[in-house]
């Protein structure tokens, strides 16, 4: 990668389950066009990428075909060329797997999600700008849990607990052709994204697993582990926003990030 590497930017749009509970809340028909700020969040990330200079095409994966008429702005979009759309499939390490398939093999691919309501140009910048500065297949987004606990007191996340911090996910990762064989990878840990540690003992062995457990096991040791085990080299981007690693999963999150934009 040089200076200059250019993306092609996945977006995951589709509903997890039926009745999303943050469509129920929002009163629309998927989760993505729920309104943040008076715009709907998948156009709060749409807008986010496409003021990026690194971000040079735009794939959305779901909604499903159906839903798309309850969202004008992004139909005008997608007829227009200005974003692709494809069809999801049932879980998003196989959307993404589908919509990677899309992309040029030798073309670098940035994956996010439509739920990245809090997502600015800034943030994805910052991030692409240091993973093209690099030399891995994979750059996984990760922000401090500190810093997101000291920014939205009260906010349940998954926390990575390692030696050399707490981290949380930003839903960012980029991907080279060689790093698209994590894709299989991630289908495991979609699995057990609630329970880190099963994920560590069955990928990592448990030696590992006792390590993570008592404190021991640092972020570096960690992807190297799972390099040496999936061929896939993978450095984790630390990220000093603390809006990067907050996605809406639940009905309350909502009434949080309204909170936030307004104080902001």
């Amino acid at each position: 990668m040089t200076q200059h590497t250019s993306y092609a930017a996945v977006v995951l749009a589709a509903d997890r389950t039926a009745n999303d509970a943050v469509a129920s809340q929002a009163g629309v028909a998927c989760k993505a066009f729920a309104s943040v700020g008076g715009t709907p969040m998948i156009i709060r990330v749409l807008d986010a990428l496409a003021a990026t200079h690194r971000v040079q095409s735009i794939i959305l994966c779901g909604p499903p075909e159906a839903l798309l008429p309850q969202c004008p702005e992004l139909v005008k979009r997608i007829e227009s060329g200005q974003i692709i759309w494809v069809a999801n499939e049932n879980s998003p390490s196989r959307s993404a797997h589908k919509a990677l398939a899309q992309v040029n093999e030798h073309t670098r691919v940035l994956l996010t999600t439509a739920d990245h309501a809090l997502l600015t140009p800034e943030i994805v910048q910052y991030f692409l700008e240091v993973s093209s500065a690099v030399d891995c297949d994979v750059t996984v987004g990760m922000t401090d849990y500190e810093l997101i606990k000291a920014a939205f007191p009260g906010r349940k996340k998954t926390v990575i607990r390692l030696r050399d911090g707490n981290f949380c996910g930003c839903n960012l990762y980029t991907f080279n052709q060689q790093g698209r064989e994590l894709i299989s990878f991630w289908r495991r840990a979609e699995e057990q994204r609630k329970r880190p540690w099963r994920l560590v003992g069955r990928v990592l062995g448990w030696r590992a697993v006792l390590s993570y457990l008592f404190g021991f096991l640092t972020m570096t040791q960690a992807l190297k582990s799972v390099s040496a085990k999936t061929g896939v080299r993978i450095q984790a981007i630390r990220l000093p926003f603390a809006e990067a690693g907050i996605d809406v999963d639940k009905a309350e999150d909502l009434q949080l990030v309204e909170s936030h934009l307004n104080k902001r």
